[in-house]
């Protein structure tokens, strides 16, 4: 079991590598090269920004999460965009789907539901947080405060070489964490998991949630498989596909260490997203 797990891991933090370095290097280079009208640009157009990354993150894989929560963290993006982000991201989802030669109708109605949300919530967060600040102004997040922060000294050498090394920090950082992560769902089983979330319906979409949390591509796998054997309602199988945003929490706790109480609020925020959604879902007697 250790080793199946080891190589999972292995085989999911590679794919990520050049995510994270191509991000990294964008982040450097508006950090060195752009300038103020770009700058400007990027802010006008932050209110769209759910709508794009709602679309964006629906892309198999979790590249797209761990790319906006370094960009989060970096000021690029709002909260909403990066929560519409986690929101919509498949992770193993889409392939799953397709190798189990579901209906292409259920499977275009599960991702336009996953984008539709994400875009939603997204843009419903910004909008509250707009009037929140109004009252309540803080200091904004800034590309250079991640370079400051990690004491990398990143504008006094190479762009290319600060990215490098911004990439490998943090996935050694996801190596460890998905590792253990595969240990657990490896040890409880996905039977066990199932057979309880099918015996709970209101407390299975609570669940669901839960195990949308863990960061690994486990997660996604578990529930989309439990779904396909009938085991999961739709709503409870929405909520753990919405919170399981793959490894972007993880980076977003790594990157972002100044702000923890704020990462904390996130975490909670896309929880309780998912699970009301699960639970409209169930309640209108959705089927995908």
């Amino acid at each position: 079991m250790l080793l199946d797990v080891l190589k999972d891991t292995l085989t999911d933090t590679l794919k990520l590598i050049p995510f994270l370095y191509i991000t990294y290097l964008l982040m450097e280079w508006l950090e060195e090269r752009a300038q103020e009208k770009t700058i400007s640009m990027l802010q006008r157009a932050r209110r769209l920004g759910p709508i794009v990354g709602a679309a964006t993150g629906v892309i198999p894989q979790c590249g797209f999460s761990a790319a906006a929560a370094s960009m989060y963290s970096g000021g690029v993006i709002t909260v909403g965009t990066l929560l519409a982000v986690f929101l919509s991201t498949s992770d193993e989802m889409l392939p799953i789907f397709i190798s189990e030669q579901v209906n292409i109708k259920t499977i275009a109605s599960v991702i336009g539901t996953k984008i539709i949300l994400g875009a939603i919530s997204g843009l419903i967060v910004d909008a509250f947080l707009r009037v929140y600040r109004k009252k309540h102004p803080r200091k904004d997040r800034h590309i250079h405060d991640l370079c400051e922060q990690d004491n990398c000294h990143c504008e006094e050498g190479n762009i290319f070489l600060s990215a490098f090394r911004h990439t490998i920090e943090i996935t050694i950082f996801i190596l460890i964490i998905t590792f253990l992560a595969g240990l657990a769902i490896e040890g409880i089983g996905e039977e066990r998991v199932g057979a309880f979330l099918s015996g709970e319906p209101l407390l299975g979409v609570a669940l669901s949630g839960l195990i949308g949390l863990i960061p690994n591509c486990g997660a996604s796998v578990t529930i989309t498989e439990l779904y396909l054997k009938g085991i999961l309602t739709s709503g409870q199988m929405m909520t753990g596909l919405l919170i399981g945003a793959g490894v972007g929490l993880l980076i977003l706790f790594r990157s972002d260490r100044r702000y923890m109480k704020d990462n904390i609020k996130i975490t909670i925020a896309l929880y309780l997203i998912g699970v009301f959604w699960g639970l409209v879902i169930d309640r209108l007697g959705i089927i995908f």
